[in-house]
């Protein structure tokens, strides 16, 4: 037989037995859309953190009191103040921009709507250090810092929280801890960094958050933007040397505060999300396996069903090479249709997933081309068995068999 009659033999089994082809393709289908899909999902997951780590700023490290468990409870002995912060500025070469930061939550009332939002006091360099950018309005001076004055800055997030259109908040008064501030600017949304949507704080002047909100004179962090062309671990020596000499440590000492580098958690997120991504890969693959055996199963089942058609195929001058291609030929026909309805599948559910995320989930070549390359082996692989039986059957005893 041509290699062509042997495929035409081929789709006109498939096609006699439609339905339970397609049940048979039906575990090849799925894992090729799967393995398309989690690698979709794991790239825009990927691409998200990066987008969040270019949110970031560059280069910029935080300060921070560490602290230890004493009795179940977390205490710190020492505190950043707005002294250290200027200690910083003032003292550490590599150091661009220093944004003292105060932080807490705090109930906050604008007309009927009552929500607990996390209060920032900060300069205003915080915004161009973290590439904030404003929706409306603007952000608050530095003579309002010297004047403790109680004006407010929202995130993006914060409008709807108090079901208000943005453009009608400006110029308006809020009540954050039975204080009135005026709102005078709101910042583009930015989505959530790590496992904080910042886009929910509001920002008010360091001077004002002490004096008004916290009634301390304490910081949450101090972040620090450093040099491009200078190394990080440079500069976090430069600033323990700074912070040791402000909290007067002795040499041998051990440090009260703890200076790191915020873009390490999002890179041990991305590291995560990739090897998640491919053990959700992995894990599909085990599908394409469990659909090759299903395959085996029913082409094993063929081959019993047709012995007297194999008998005489061999009986009018088919060699055993001939019958193993026709079923070897069925089996991966089998596969390579399951797989290509796979990839479609797959590229659907990757873009519905995106659509429901708000991710760009980008399809992968080589994603594709290894699951479709992949279910034409299982086909090959599991196709053989069969294959080999239906050529080795005895020709009379196959003519006999009922």
């Amino acid at each position: 037989m041509l290699l062509w009659e042997m495929i035409v033999v081929a789709l006109q089994s498939i096609r006699a037995n439609f339905f339970r082809a397609v049940l048979t393709m039906l575990g090849i289908i799925i894992g090729v859309a799967a393995v398309i899909s989690m690698v979709a999902i794991g790239s825009g997951a990927q691409r998200a953190i990066t987008d969040q780590l270019d949110s970031l700023g560059g280069n910029i490290l935080s300060v921070r009191t560490s602290s230890w468990m004493r009795r179940g409870v977390s205490v710190t002995d020492e505190k950043l103040t707005l002294s250290d912060a200027e200690a910083i500025a003032r003292d550490v070469a590599a150091a661009t921009a220093v944004v003292p930061e105060t932080s807490g939550r705090i109930q906050v009332k604008f007309g009927n709507q009552n929500e607990n939002i996390n209060i920032v006091g900060t300069t205003p360099n915080f915004m161009d250090v973290n590439r904030y950018e404003l929706l409306y309005g603007r952000m608050f001076t530095d003579a309002e810092i010297a004047g403790k004055k109680r004006v407010v800055v929202l995130g993006g997030g914060v409008p709807p929280m108090l079901k208000t259109d943005p453009t009608m908040l400006i110029g308006k008064s809020i009540i954050i801890k039975g204080t009135s501030f005026n709102i005078i600017g709101i910042f583009e949304e930015k989505g959530a960094v790590g496992f904080q949507n910042t886009d929910e704080h509001a920002w008010v002047p360091v001077s004002t958050a002490q004096s008004r909100l916290t009634g301390s004179d304490t910081l949450t962090a101090i972040s620090v933007q450093i040099d491009p062309n200078v190394p990080l671990d440079i500069a976090m020596i430069d600033i323990e040397r700074v912070m040791r000499r402000e909290h007067q440590i002795i040499p041998g000492g051990s440090n009260d505060f703890a200076i790191s580098d915020r873009k390490q958690f999002l890179n041990m997120q991305q590291e995560a999300a990739e090897i998640f991504s491919y053990l959700l890969a992995g894990i599909a693959g085990i599908s394409l396996i469990v659909g090759g055996i299903g395959i085996m199963n029913i082409m094993l089942v063929t081959v019993t069903e047709r012995t007297r058609e194999i008998g005489i195929r061999k009986a009018l001058g088919a060699t055993r090479t001939n019958i193993l291609l026709q079923f070897l030929i069925e089996a991966m026909a089998l596969c390579i249709a399951g797989g290509l309805l796979g990839i479609a599948l797959g590229a659907t559910a990757a873009t519905a997933i995106a659509s429901a995320a708000g991710w760009s989930t980008p399809m992968s070549v080589s994603a594709v081309l290894i699951a479709f390359g992949f279910s034409a082996g299982v086909g090959l692989v599991f196709g053989l068995l069969p294959a080999r039986k239906a050529a080795r059957l005895d020709p009379i005893e196959a003519l006999r068999y009922e």
